[in-house]
């Protein structure tokens, strides 16, 4: 008896696994095959503000704004807004360096953290839509004539750009990163043909001012955002074609921390929305959130009880010995790529499990620091000037 039940936890934990990384996508691709729901895109031209939120970005904020003055959009339609969270270092100064050429500095007095300072700064924003970017973020100059055209539809609340991942010195951590960012765009794609995005990219996606709620402290902002305009309503949809480019994390460290972060920031946005997550209140979307998300979280408890229950079964027959095997040389093959990290040494050959499992210890980490009521406002810069 004891055999058997441990045969189900084996087989229903791979059952889910594959569902969380295969079954899911499968759903949604073919959903988004068989009934898209289709965008009224029309060029249209409102006014718009570019917002740029920064802590201590002297090293980014001239470029970033010399690269946001490059769109290709009317001058007079485009303000360009840098909302500074009490920067301690030359970022308001060289913001303020460019208050002849249309850009404006938002100071936040203390430091209150990027959801605080993007929601005082939306308050004072000219544009009838609000372009949310990062400093380290370059956008490609026709992002603005990619995006708008999907607002003349007035059921879209929320527009999401493409982030390209760039790697110049092709580390193992950016390796697996641009790899994971990929899988993720593919789904992000078929979710919003299929219902509305569940998540954007922080450094590029647009809103309707008038949309736009204040978010607390602790919020992931760029994942909110999307349930927030959901529950009136209002889709998030996303549109290839608008790019930006970013250089990855070349450290697993500074990669681990920002997972930990976002994915603590998320279990909390969850929970303050559990309510979304009942089929029966907010349809497919509440299937996109307990699959892309929910699920995806709980993956680290799914691969511990594969892994137990499978050398339990191991010396049962030898399929289950060959199984526990595999699932043991790829956590070995991220052993290795985690001590080849730590020399400064690069390889292909164990990126993928190295990044696949870092992101899930950061899952746990990050909830564990969800239960412990830590919770994040302020933020560092992680990825620098290139």
């Amino acid at each position: 008896m004891a055999y058997i039940v441990v045969q189900i936890v084996f087989w229903s934990t791979l059952a889910m696994l594959f569902y969380v990384y295969a079954g899911y996508p499968l759903l949604v691709f073919l959903l988004a095959y068989l009934r898209p729901k289709k965008v009224d895109k029309r060029d249209i031209l409102p006014t718009v503000t570019v917002l740029i939120t920064a802590f201590n970005e002297e090293r980014s904020i001239a470029g970033k704004i010399e690269n946001t003055l490059k769109l290709d959009y009317p001058a007079e339609k485009l303000e360009i807004l840098v909302a500074s969270d009490g920067s301690t270092d030359r970022t308001d100064e060289i913001v303020k360096s460019f208050s002849a050429k249309q850009v404006r500095l938002f100071r936040q007095n203390g430091r209150v953290g990027k959801t605080t300072t993007q929601n005082n700064a939306v308050e004072t924003a000219a544009g009838e839509i609000i372009l949310f970017s990062d400093a380290t973020t370059h956008y490609s100059p026709d992002v603005l004539r990619r995006l708008l055209p999907a607002f003349a539809d007035e059921s879209v609340g929320c527009v999401a750009g493409r982030l390209i991942y760039t790697d110049p010195t092709e580390t193992n951590v950016g390796t697996g990163a641009r790899s994971y960012w990929n899988y993720e765009t593919l789904l992000k794609s078929a979710e919003s043909s299929v219902c509305s995005l569940i998540g954007a990219s922080g450094c590029l996606y647009a809103v309707r001012k008038a949309a736009y709620e204040p978010m607390y402290a602790a919020a992931c902002s760029d994942f909110l955002i999307c349930t927030q305009l959901y529950r009136k309503g209002l889709r998030s949809v996303f549109e290839p074609e608008a790019t930006c480019f970013e250089v990855t994390n070349d450290q697993a460290a500074a990669e681990m921390r920002m997972r930990v972060r976002v994915i603590a920031q998320t279990f909390t946005d969850l929970w303050r929305n559990r309510d979304m997550l009942n089929p029966f209140r907010s349809g497919f979307y509440a299937i996109e959130l307990i699959s892309h998300k929910l699920l995806r979280y709980c993956v680290p408890l799914l691969l511990l009880a594969a892994f137990f229950t499978n050398g339990v079964l191991a010396f049962s027959s030898v399929f289950f010995a060959v199984t526990f095997a595999l699932q043991a040389a790829f956590y070995t093959a991220a052993f290795f790529g985690w001590l080849l990290e730590l020399k400064g040494k690069r390889t292909t050959l164990f990126v993928l499990p190295l990044y696949f499992v870092l992101a899930n210890i950061a899952s746990v980490v990050a909830f564990f620091q969800f239960l412990r009521g830590e919770r994040y406002a302020a933020w560092e810069p992680i990825r620098e000037a290139r």
